[in-house]
């Protein structure tokens, strides 16, 4: 039971920081796009921004948006990282789009990281059954 706990642990931890991953690259993409359109003079022009899909845990219409334009991998990670982050998007009402995404994944690290980790080497192990050091292991 313990192995399987930590699977799950990994696995969700995974999850949470590859969303994490990708928040940052779409970030920091769209400040090189600003970046390029000021210095090109463009400074009029409007950037477009994925600050309302990279929320977490977004309204339906949002990821309906957000499911076209991300490709299906991502948006599973995505998904994952929503059903994840839900019960702490409430713990971060903020405007600024890096708090929303650094509280919810911060605190999914600590319950389902290190919780799960810590709940799996608390589990009992199973115990082989015992043989006499008389007789060879099969």
């Amino acid at each position: 039971m313990g192995s399987l706990v930590r699977l799950l642990a990994i696995g969700a931890s995974a999850v949470i920081a590859l969303s994490l991953i990708f928040f940052a690259l779409d970030q920091s993409s769209e400040g090189r796009d600003t970046q390029v359109r000021s210095l090109e003079g463009q400074d009029g022009a409007p950037v477009p921004s994925r600050d309302s899909l990279d929320v977490p845990d977004p309204a339906s219409a949002q990821e309906r948006v957000r499911e076209t334009e991300n490709s299906s991998a991502r948006e599973l990670i995505d998904d994952g990282n929503d059903v994840l982050a839900a019960p702490f998007t409430a713990l971060s009402p903020s405007d600024n789009v890096w708090v929303e995404r650094l509280i919810p994944a911060g605190l999914g690290l600590l319950l389902f990281g290190l919780g799960g980790l810590m709940l799996a080497n608390w589990l009992p192990e199973r115990r082989g059954e015992h043989q006499d050091w008389r007789q060879p292991a099969g």
